[in-house]
């Protein structure tokens, strides 16, 4: 089992920036994809971004041109750095590393709500306040 660890949330006023960390040791031996997906209260489960085992990056349509996702293999850690963040950026902010493509999966924000058998692993999330 891989072990998701996410840390870097935080309040923030709009037009401001944050780096989120996610780190899982051995998830580069699993050939795993590495992703973050967010939820606020009310709202429907989103992709932020995705880095697949060999690069392929994608981010969501609302976040494009504001986030970049980026991986340093040593460390083990996959970085979504954040600018110019819009109050609805808030959320709970949630680490995956997985066996398909996040972005093919976009209710899996929790094990709970994944409907797909061993998806990957997720990290307890971290929460992102974007104060307007």
């Amino acid at each position: 089992e891989v072990r998701v660890e996410e840390s870097g949330g935080g309040s923030v006023q709009a037009g401001g920036s944050l780096r989120l960390s996610c780190t899982a040791p051995g998830f580069t031996s699993e050939d795993l994809d590495m992703g973050w997906y967010r939820q606020a209260p009310g709202n429907a489960c989103e992709v932020v971004a995705s880095i697949s085992s060999d690069g392929h990056i994608y981010y969501g349509d609302s976040v494009k041109g504001r986030v970049t996702i980026s991986l340093d293999s040593v460390k083990s850690t996959v970085y979504l750095q954040m600018l110019n963040l819009k109050s609805e950026d808030s959320g709970v902010y949630t680490c995956v590393a997985s066996y398909f493509p996040p972005e093919t999966a976009p209710k899996c924000c929790s094990k709970k709500y994944c409907a797909i058998d061993r998806f990957g692993y997720w990290g307890q999330g971290t929460q992102v306040t974007v104060a307007s």
